[in-house]
């Protein structure tokens, strides 16, 4: 399980829970439910990891609750 902070919402635009992971530039869930939605923002930190190894860039580190949330 990674550690990045995740924000959480019902979007009624979307019909479903929206996630931003905003430590990830981009990366952003959604899910019908909120456990779908947890569970697709997992999927979304994985691979947003992988591209940026395969693509030799920085990831960076979880640093919990940021500073200006």
């Amino acid at each position: 399980m990674n550690k990045y902070e995740l924000i959480i919402y019902w979007s009624n635009d979307d019909d479903s829970f929206i996630v931003e992971i905003p430590e990830l530039p981009g990366a952003m869930a959604d899910g019908i439910t909120y456990e779908e939605a947890l569970s697709n923002a997992q999927i979304v930190i994985n691979d947003w990891i992988e591209t940026a190894k395969q693509l030799g860039r920085q990831i960076p580190i979880p640093k919990g609750k940021l500073i200006y949330a």
